[in-house]
């Protein structure tokens, strides 16, 4: 059992400021680990793959009729029209059992395997069927329309490699090859705690001085969106006692803690006291607008990730500190992609950090340009669902329409 400040004493703790970019570091130097297992390949859809995929056999693994036709021998591939017997039929999935000889076709479909001594495979337009059991040619072709064996791929050849995100083609290729299972990244365990007294939960009556918990199902979902596993997701009221229960459950279950609210400097804001009786805080303040209390502790040898309880700050702080996270223990190491558009207005508010907006960019005749999108206040939420970029006015600076600033593009947007 920890010991914590007590509810009356004094919550505003000394708080070193650092920038993003040490944020991230002390993030990845203390990450979990990525975690392989074996799964079915239908269940792969989303999954990063932790292996490279070698194909066991050619494809096609025989030589394969591109069309519904006709099968010759060269010896007879000349003076059209030509009479032949039709000897055999090969649908897809059989062969052969005996040898065309001259003067003789075989009736083939696409997809079957085509005899080794047939060298044309004629289209079913250019022949015609008799009643006595032969077949007219009416005209040769260019083209031997018969794929060779390996034409797609050697044996050997690497199919997928490690790394790959898995989306319906990959799932396809492998089962082409009779691939059951695979080795991928293990999605991580993500526990997600909303904190406030003043949270009511969507079946609550609305009641004077509170609000309805939307960071909680916020997370959620941006947990899912980028790969992760939700193993839990609730909320408790500012209590000392009930926030280490909580933390003590959920640290024996998720391999990341990612909460929202009791980070600031009020009377009520636990976590951050939480944090700092850690015995490992990561930090406590970050050089940036919005979400500068954004906290990060170990707690039972689990991360925990405490995101502003504003909901732009939350979503903010989740692209561009948690985001990352999720990715990696996935076997995905791209981070969001950075860069540079020019902003479509002014921006005259000056502050002493770094501001991340959210905003929309679009391709114009000129170039890219992004735009802020609603409200710029941490506490605004309507815009959320339209972000689909961040966008940087560094500290200090007021900014013009047509200066080039960074860009975050979002993936999912």
């Amino acid at each position: 059992m920890k010991k914590y400040a007590s509810e009356g004493e004094d919550m505003y703790l000394n708080r070193d400021v650092i920038t993003l970019a040490q944020a991230k570091e002390r993030l990845a130097a203390v990450a979990p680990k990525k975690i392989t297992q074996e799964k079915q390949v239908e269940e792969t859809l989303g999954y990063i793959l932790a292996q490279d995929i070698i194909a066991p056999f050619p494809q096609p693994a025989f030589r394969r009729s591109g069309y519904d036709g006709y099968g010759i021998l060269a010896e007879d591939d000349r003076d059209y029209p030509i009479t032949l017997t039709l000897a055999a039929e090969v649908p897809a999935g059989s062969e052969l059992k005996k040898k065309l000889q001259p003067k003789e076709t075989i009736r083939i479909m696409t997809g079957a395997k085509v005899p080794d001594e047939v060298a044309k495979v004629i289209m079913l337009e250019n022949t015609h069927m008799l009643a006595d059991g032969k077949v007219v040619i009416k005209a040769g072709s260019r083209n031997d329309n018969i794929t060779p064996i390996g034409e797609e791929f050697e044996k050997g050849a690497v199919l997928l490699t490690k790394g790959t995100l898995i989306n319906a083609g990959a799932i396809s290729l492998m089962s082409a090859f009779g691939f059951a299972t695979c080795l991928v990244y293990k999605r991580p365990k993500v526990a997600i705690l909303a904190t406030g007294t003043e949270l009511l939960q969507p079946k609550d009556a609305p009641v004077a001085g509170k609000i309805y918990n939307s960071n909680g199902p916020l997370l959620e979902a941006l947990v899912k969106e980028n790969g992760g596993k939700v193993v839990y997701c609730g909320q408790i009221a500012d209590d000392i006692k009930s926030l280490e229960e909580k933390l003590d459950d959920l640290a024996k279950k998720a391999d990341l803690i990612l909460t929202t609210g009791g980070v600031s400097v009020g009377d009520f804001d636990f976590l951050a006291v939480a944090a700092k009786e850690s015995g490992q805080l990561l930090f406590n303040k970050l050089a940036m607008r919005p979400g500068s209390p954004t906290t990060a502790f170990v707690y039972e040898k689990t991360l925990v990730m405490a995101l502003s309880g504003n909901p732009g700050a939350c979503f903010t702080g989740f692209y561009l500190l948690f985001e990352s996270l999720l990715q990696n223990m996935q076997g995905n190491s791209t981070e969001i992609k950075i860069t540079k558009m020019k902003l479509a207005h002014d921006y005259q508010k000056p502050n002493s950090f770094d501001r991340y907006l959210r905003g929309t960019w679009e391709e114009t005749a000129t170039g890219k340009v992004v735009s802020l999108v609603g409200s710029d206040q941490s506490s605004a939420l309507g815009n959320l669902h339209l972000t689909t970029c961040f966008f940087k006015i560094p500290h200090d600076t007021v900014v013009t329409a047509g200066t080039e600033v960074e860009v975050w593009c979002l993936p999912y947007k």
